[in-house]
């Protein structure tokens, strides 16, 4: 873990402003995309980049903000890494941002998330808090595999639930999924059993694959060939080198993943999960067109 001063935090995209405290992670899942070279990492990728002044840099970015907005952190980097812990950036920025009435939208894969619950439900409860987890696998066995220094899938299922008993909205990325690891029928109807059980509001899902880059492909077979010999090999007949893996089962499982959404009244268009986490409420007795 290194300290840097950023020059700045907020970053405007198509969806609104982001930000990434971190740069790097700790949690060591195998297929992370962020590794990828095109990201340019000049320090290895476990050696965590701390934007040390970042509560700073945010509050400058806010105050001088006229209009209100939602602010969205853990894209790119988890908010909640073993760092957080103790250097607690994440909760000062979040403080600062209700203190300026903003919005947050939080993806993680991390319970630590739980430490900051009380400030994320007066967020909610001022303008509009939105917690996104992160579900890949329903086994917490092969889950320990795919994502090895993080909380098991169960364990974020709390998360979502403690959520739900608060009136924080939820949102799940179901991805990756990963070809002959986890793109199962049963891994994917268990998990969106829970999400309906907990009432999360979207789930997020482009298609059941993932994707392969220079830098993220190396470490991904590296870790095929240490926890499924030979399913590397398979993977290259397979695909080559292509950038965009898809299941072999994506059509039907894309199905069963679609048809649950429409039953249960859960948002499964990925831009629409997007519009929703981005909708700011100008007036919180207003009602969103979501809420219809």
């Amino acid at each position: 873990m290194h300290n840097v001063e950023a020059k700045g935090i907020l970053h405007k995209s198509a969806d609104g402003y982001g930000m990434n405290i971190y740069r790097g992670c700790s949690h060591g899942c195998i297929y992370c995309d962020s590794r990828s070279l095109c990201y340019q990492f000049t320090h290895p990728f476990e050696d965590i980049e701390v934007k040390i002044n970042a509560p700073d840099l945010l509050e400058k970015a806010l105050r001088s903000k006229r209009k209100k907005c939602m602010i969205a952190t853990g894209a790119m980097s988890d908010p909640y890494m073993h760092c957080e812990t103790k250097l607690r950036l994440t909760r000062k920025c979040l403080e600062l941002i209700y203190k300026y009435g903003f919005g947050i939208a939080v993806q993680t894969k991390s319970d630590r998330i739980l430490e900051d619950i009380d400030l994320l439900d007066k967020i909610n409860r001022d303008t509009k808090c939105v917690v996104e987890m992160t579900l890949t696998t329903y086994d917490d066995e092969l889950c320990s595999i795919l994502e090895p220094n993080v909380c098991n899938t169960r364990r974020r299922i709390q998360v979502l639930e403690e959520m739900q008993k608060r009136g924080i909205p939820t949102v799940v990325w179901l991805t990756p999924i990963l070809p002959f690891i986890n793109d199962t029928e049963e891994n994917i109807t268990s998990i969106l059993n829970e999400c309906v059980r907990v009432g999360v509001k979207g789930i997020i899902c482009f298609d059941m694959g993932l994707t392969l880059r220079e830098g993220d492909r190396e470490y991904y077979y590296a870790a095929l060939d240490r926890h499924f010999p030979g399913l590397k090999e398979k993977y290259i007949a397979t695909y080559g080198n292509s950038y965009e893996v898809p299941s072999p089962d994506a059509g039907h499982l894309m199905e069963v993943f679609r048809d649950t959404c429409r039953e249960h009244g859960i948002i499964a268009d990925p831009s629409k999960c997007f519009e929703y986490m981005n909708e700011f409420p100008e007036n919180k007795n207003q009602i969103s067109i979501f809420d219809l």
